[in-house]
């Protein structure tokens, strides 16, 4: 995972109304006697004339891993009047304690406490926003639901409202085999690294030991809850959004792996709650990637300013929503950028949609219902989906899907008629199916197309449930081979124009890999074209209003702080097939390259390796391998870490294994290997 700064398109200021101190290392002291390390932005004059504070809250080391995105945010802000806080998490960085998962209740004590202390401060007026993006942006809608009385707004971004329904662990009730073991190996060398002695003391090695003892690898909890059960709902705000009373600003982008929520949000809430969806990755919308950047840091301090400091800036007579409506590209692995257009609605659901069917028969969309129905068989092919990019994008090259034509001869697949005029789709897709199985445990993944006239199919959204969790993802049943199901499958919301010329292409298949662990048996699914089985759009009509919207800003930011460059970044994204063993291999390579920041002294740098397998036919030979090697150091005080995790299954379990070694210099320091055999649960 790549935090990127784009040094282009965005203007760097030097200057702010107001002047920048940076207090490096500030200890905020817990309850229960543990500290958390903060670094703090502040306008030179605070103390004498206190400022509302903007806390980031995050497990990512402020020290090295962050610095350099922190560099360009938080002296924005401070220069602009307020205190830009940046707190590692409990057991992260050079923070006490131990990381012992995600949005655990101790995440969230700490926040409410670390608010406390921020409203004691001399240079704090008492009021505070939170802002983040990922983890950050999901610990402060949980953190709002508290109600701490410090708290007065948020800014979340690329988060959600639901664990279960939209995070890397599962989607749809399939266990995302792309990312859960991804990123829960992701975290297990990121919690291992050590805190700066510089900070610490000559505690570091012991306080680093006791770190590698007792954090556990987080997949083996997130494999043993495979259904909605208490562990997701805690921390999930849509369990009662009345739980959260302060303004919300949700913002995302499409082509991000979290969007899901931000419609979501706006539906729920009843506090004052804006929107903004742009064509962005899993990035800060002014350096992220595909573009266009906006002027982001511009827009949150028109949402600070309104409401922490009570100045009228506009932002809460404008549009609930505005979402960048993509044009149709042909497929491509990354976009620079993807043109379109700002649109807005008044309101979430918005007037202006309306629910458009297709209905599947014969290879075709049709816009009038079937007079015979047919019965449609679908297969499994184990290696449907190795091209459909990742879960996740972060806007490196390689992370969008490629031409689908290469996923389509693997499933079954409906196109329409090429369209006589333009048609504007703006929130979730869905198709609904009557369908039976041959087995008791299967899933549906379903693709949406924009095909072109020459043939080339880029995706536009997709979707997958799991048949078990036709019902509900809390109590799944087994399936009655044989038997009639109508289920619909939503797929991820989009803002998308098909223009005149093209045809809209929907596919469908019982396997969707590596994005879901396949059944333990090969399905077949049989699909019975009617009124029933069809795809509903969500067309809405353009808006002359959206031709008056006002132009963002265009992007600025602080100035990036100094870095150096010791290794370049890479990337390369390989499917390799064996056509004697039937073998598919999918194996993402990144070397996320090395620096070394000069204010510091602090060197740091990663290598990650995927390698997803499985063979034609044989769902049981699904494996995943996730490598890593991190290291952080600083002259002759060198830190490595090495972690392999992996990930098999049979027809009764799940076999996950999660090794991490650490060094010191070039000798062995600790060594530890977890093994866990976890049932199936109708997965």
């Amino acid at each position: 995972m790549v935090f990127n700064v784009r040094d282009s398109k965005r203007f760097t200021k030097t200057e702010f109304p107001r002047k920048v101190r940076e207090i490096e290392h500030v200890w905020i002291p817990m309850s229960d006697g543990a500290r958390l390390s903060a670094r703090i932005w502040l306008p030179e004059d605070a103390e004498q004339n206190p400022v509302p504070a903007i806390l980031e809250y995050i497990p990512y080391r402020k020290n090295d891993f962050t610095a350099i995105r922190d560099s360009i945010r938080h002296p924005y802000f401070a220069g602009h009047g307020y205190a830009s806080i940046r707190v590692d998490m409990r057991g992260s960085g050079d923070s006490d304690g131990i990381l012992y998962d995600e949005y655990l209740p101790q995440e969230q004590d700490d926040a409410v406490e670390v608010l406390r202390w921020i409203a004691d401060q001399p240079w704090s007026t008492g009021a505070a926003g939170m802002i983040g993006k990922s983890w950050g942006g999901f610990n402060g809608l949980q953190v709002a639901a508290r109600r701490p009385k410090e708290l007065k707004a948020i800014i979340t971004l690329c988060s959600t409202d639901d664990r279960y329904a939209d995070d890397v662990h599962y989607l749809g009730g399939c266990l995302l085999a792309s990312d859960m073991l991804w990123w829960a190996s992701t975290m297990l060398a990121y919690n291992g690294r050590p805190a700066d002695p510089r900070i610490v003391g000559d505690e570091w090695r012991t306080v680093w030991l006791e770190r590698l003892e007792k954090t556990p690898p987080f997949a083996e909890a997130w494999v043993k809850h495979q259904r909605r059960d208490a562990f997701w709902k805690h921390g999930s705000v849509c369990e009662n959004y009345a739980d959260i009373n302060i303004p919300v600003f949700a913002v995302g982008g499409w082509a991000d792996g979290y969007t899901n929520a931000i419609p979501r949000l706006l539906e729920g809430l009843s506090c004052p709650r804006k929107g903004l969806i742009g064509p962005w990755a899993h990035e800060y919308p002014e350096v992220a990637v595909p573009g266009p950047n906006i002027g982001f840091l511009q827009e949150c301090l028109r949402w600070w300013d309104y409401w922490l400091k009570g100045i009228d800036t506009g932002i809460m007579e404008e549009p609930m929503l505005r979402a960048w409506m993509q044009e149709s590209l042909p497929p491509r692995v990354d976009y620079p950028e993807r043109p379109g257009r700002w649109v807005a609605e008044p309101a979430w659901p918005s007037p202006n949609i309306k629910a458009t069917d297709f209905w599947l028969n014969d290879g075709r969309l049709s816009e009038k219902t079937p007079t015979s129905a047919e019965q449609i068989v679908v297969p499994s092919m184990q290696a449907h989906g190795l091209y459909s990019g990742v879960f996740c994008p972060f806007g490196q090259p390689g992370d969008l899907a490629s031409d689908q034509r290469l996923e389509n001869g693997l499933a079954v697949c409906f196109t329409s008629q090429p369209l006589t005029e333009p048609m504007e789709i703006l929130g979730y897709p869905e198709v609904t199916v009557e369908l039976a199985s041959d087995r008791p445990n299967a899933l549906l993944a379903v693709r949406l197309c924009d095909v072109a006239p020459d043939g080339a199919a880029t995706l536009v959204s997709w979707g997958m449930l799991n048949l078990t969790h036709r019902q509900s993802h809390e109590f799944p049943t087994p399936l009655v081979p044989g038997e009639r199901y109508i289920v619909t499958v939503r797929l991820n919301a989009i803002g998308h124009v098909l223009p005149a010329g093209h045809s809209w292409q929907v596919a469908l298949s019982p396997t969707y890999w590596p994005h879901a662990w396949p059944s333990p048996e090969p399905v077949t699914l049989q699909v019975f074209s009617g009124e029933k089985t069809r795809l509903t759009l969500p067309v809405r009509s353009p808006q002359l209003a959206d031709d008056e919207l006002p132009d963002f800003a265009m992007p600025e930011t602080a100035a990036v702080m100094e870095r150096e460059i010791l290794r370049v970044e890479s990337r390369t994204r390989e499917v390799k097939h064996d056509v004697i063993s039937g073998v598919w291999q999918l194996v993402d390579f990144s070397d996320e390259g090395a620096r070394r920041l000069p204010g510091n002294g602090i060197e740091y740098g990663s290598v990650n390796r995927n390698i997803y397998t499985i063979r034609e036919g044989d769902p049981l030979s699904a494996e995943v391998i996730c490598e890593w090697t991190v290291h952080v150091g600083r002259g002759e005080w060198q830190t490595r870490l090495e972690t392999v995790s992996t990930m098999a299954a049979d027809a009764t379990q799940f076999f996950v294994t999660n090794q991490i070694t650490a060094y010191e210099g070039e000798e062995q320091v600790f060594t530890r290997k977890w093994t866990s055999e976890i049932p199936r649960d109708l997965v």
